[in-house]
């Protein structure tokens, strides 16, 4: 990681600030399985404490830990919304369990995979866009050089930073982050703590 630290702070005077006032790098991984993509499929759009309790439900109803495609398919739809899960929430992660029951989705071989791949072979999944392969690259298979372009904090962290006139659009974003390769996770993860209070 002290590679990395060193690359974007030789590369990007403004980052190399925001890495001095942040400090030592702390990124929290998951393991690239099923349920984690069943997580970020819950947590969409909603707030992390009622988010983690719907969670909880689903994984208690489902009786499995961690879940698994069978697991989830084993219950009714109907029990599902009982834990909280919305029609169309409950649809996606059904969606996505059959995907990876009928080994259209391997969670065994995504690492094994580029990542353009990845994104293609996971937003096969209904509700499952761009923005959250991003994150599971980022965050599951700990991918290096992932640039998150359709992230609001990224986008909003960038307009303060390098002081823009207006949100940065995808192109304008990978300009900036060019000289970040092959590092961008690790840049990205640095805008979103200087947008945090902890971290300023």
């Amino acid at each position: 990681m002290r590679k990395a630290i060193n690359h974007l702070k030789r590369t990007d005077p403004v980052l190399a600030a925001i890495i001095e006032r942040v400090g030592p790098y702390k990124i929290t991984y998951s393991e690239p399985i099923f349920q984690t993509l069943v997580r970020s499929i819950v947590y969409q759009q909603l707030n992390g404490n009622a988010a983690s309790t719907i969670f909880g439900r689903l994984a208690a109803a489902a009786k499995a830990d961690p879940l698994t495609p069978e697991s989830i398919l084993k219950l009714r739809p109907a029990r599902m919304r009982t834990a909280g899960l919305s029609k169309q929430k409950l649809t996606y992660i059904r969606d996505l369990a059959r995907l990876a029951k009928r080994g259209e989705v391997d969670f065994e071989h995504l690492a094994d995979l580029e990542d353009a791949v990845v994104i293609e072979q996971l937003t096969r999944v209904k509700g499952v866009g761009v923005w959250t392969v991003h994150m599971f690259l980022m965050f599951a298979l700990r991918r290096p050089d992932v640039l998150p372009t359709g992230d609001y904090g990224i986008r909003a962290a960038m307009k303060k930073a390098y002081g823009l006139a207006e949100m940065p659009k995808p192109d304008e974003m990978a300009r900036i982050a060019a000289a970040w390769r092959p590092y961008s996770s690790v840049a990205s993860w640095y805008l979103w703590r200087s947008l945090d209070n902890a971290g300023a």
